[in-house]
């Protein structure tokens, strides 16, 4: 009833800021949108929206209206979670977000698995390194790597945890010779992830309390991508600090050998992200569940 009634269309094009990107959320034309929100208003005979060309906001009813369509879509969906919780097939849209190297290496292929278990489900993965907010985008779950503050009205779910590794090519290896040593590394030459002027440093835990000493190397060559930075370390152009699941083949094909084996590497934890709620939809569950069970073992070697 509430799509039937345009409230999801109303909501959607409140928190995406405008029509067109309310359309493209919701997969609708910006007319399809604009007609919706007309019907609304025609029958409340109430203005939702000052509207211009370039700007969008509520009006005094529009902001009533919406604080009472989000708790209604809420309830809404906190049911039919809650019927579905008796079910074993997921149905409806999943939309994830994922950074772009993990999500295409590791959680594309594990949702892809899900989305071909359940046949009702649509599934839509979004891969960017940029900071999504996931109410405001309109994301059911997103992947993130690192320990940063989850946000309000969000739930968390730590799903995987994997080390990081100082590796180098067996060419650079032979012309400039293995660290030993974290005070090593400063004598060699590394390749390291810079991104907006800011440079990722190389991390490792330290004393009982595992507090964190930085080791980064000298370095000339900065990617945002992880993937070059192997293929630079594969290259021969320096050291890299890389996750274990990345390197994986690399190693087992000799192209990058794990240095520093003997010295604490950093933990770098993967967690799922989701809109708080009642009642946690099927399909969510089921993508959680699915790559927390995957992504348990990416710190093999």
């Amino acid at each position: 009833m509430a799509e039937l009634n345009g409230i999801d269309v109303f909501v959607a094009a409140v928190e995406a800021g405008g029509f067109a990107a309310a359309g493209e959320r919701l997969h609708l034309t910006r007319s399809a949108v604009a007609k919706a929100i007309a019907r609304i208003e025609e029958k409340l005979n109430v203005r939702l929206f000052h509207r211009t060309t370039r700007s969008l906001r509520l009006t005094e009813d529009g902001q009533v209206y919406y604080e009472r369509c989000v708790r209604a879509l809420k309830e809404l969906r906190a049911g039919e979670a809650a019927l579905e919780s008796g079910r074993r097939e997921a149905a409806g849209r999943l939309r994830v977000s994922a950074p772009v190297l993990l999500g295409r290496r590791c959680v594309a292929p594990v949702l892809a698995k899900v989305a071909a278990q359940h046949s009702k489900l649509e599934l839509e993965l979004s891969l960017s390194d940029r900071p999504v907010d996931l109410i405001e985008d309109g994301f059911d779950l997103a992947i993130r790597g690192g320990n940063n503050g989850d946000g309000a009205g969000l739930m968390t779910r730590t799903i995987g945890s994997h080390r990081i590794t100082v590796c180098g090519a067996p060419t650079y290896l032979a012309k400039h010779g293995r660290p030993k040593r974290l005070d090593d590394l400063s004598r060699h030459i590394g390749i390291v992830y810079g991104r907006a002027g800011h440079i990722r440093t190389w991390e490792f835990p330290a004393g009982e309390r595992e507090t964190l000493v930085e080791a980064t190397p000298p370095s000339r060559i900065r990617f945002d991508d992880a993937e070059a930075i192997a293929d630079a370390a594969e290259a021969g152009h320096g050291l890299a600090w890389l996750p274990r699941w990345l390197i994986h083949d690399r190693v087992r094909s000799g192209t990058l050998v794990p240095l520093l084996t003997d010295v604490p590497s950093l933990a770098y934890v993967t967690r799922a992200l989701w809109p708080e709620t009642p009642h946690l939809p099927l399909r969510v569950r089921f993508a959680i569940d699915a790559l927390a069970a995957a992504l348990s073992g990416t710190n093999e070697l």
